[in-house]
């Protein structure tokens, strides 16, 4: 179910280092692209996606979606609060969903279930805070500008320093991370 109002963005921007340097994004999973398969489940929930990703962008671009790269003034490959940036610059107004490249079990209900208290929100699944499954407000840039200026690059520590209201999901399957290749083949 599309939820009105907000953009989604797939972070697909890391350097891969837990997977010899591979673009993840482009990891074959059960026969497809990981992105593919995150695409699949996470289009449906929001009006429009984007991709963050620094490299590989023509193929990226192949998707039919527009690509947005890492803020320069941070540098690139410097953690997915970068790439969150870029994305948030790129919209205009409205809100923010962001996920992963390399989870490709995301919830099917995961933008409705985080758009429901109206304020930044943020997945957590057994306990445990997943905060590259998040949805942000476009008025948050100027905060994570900040954040960002201070040198600070942890993202759960920046969703608790905007408030975001963190969500409970029972499946915390839906939010397991292809990271390495034993994840892939388990």
């Amino acid at each position: 179910m599309t939820v009105a109002g907000v953009t989604g963005v797939i972070l697909a921007g890391g350097r891969g280092a837990r997977f010899g340097g591979q673009d993840k994004g482009w990891v074959d999973y059960r026969g497809r692209p990981l992105i593919e398969q995150v695409l699949a489940r996470f289009a449906p929930q929001v009006e429009a996606v984007m991709i963050s990703a620094n490299r590989n962008l023509a193929a990226y671009r192949a998707l039919g979606l527009p690509v947005v790269s890492d803020s320069p003034e941070f540098g690139a490959f410097a953690g997915p609060l970068i790439g969150i940036l870029a994305a948030l610059r790129a919209l205009r107004g409205g809100w923010l969903a962001v996920v992963p490249c390399d989870a490709p079990a995301l919830p099917t209900d995961l933008v409705r279930r985080l758009r429901m208290p109206q304020r930044a929100a943020v997945a957590v699944a057994d306990g445990r805070l997943q905060p590259l499954f998040c949805l942000l407000p476009a008025t948050c840039a100027s905060d994570l500008v900040d954040y960002l200026s201070e040198g600070k690059r942890r993202a759960d520590a920046w969703l608790q320093r905007i408030a975001a209201v963190p969500v409970a999901f029972e499946d915390a399957a839906a939010f397991a991370n292809v990271n390495t290749p034993q994840d892939l083949a388990a």
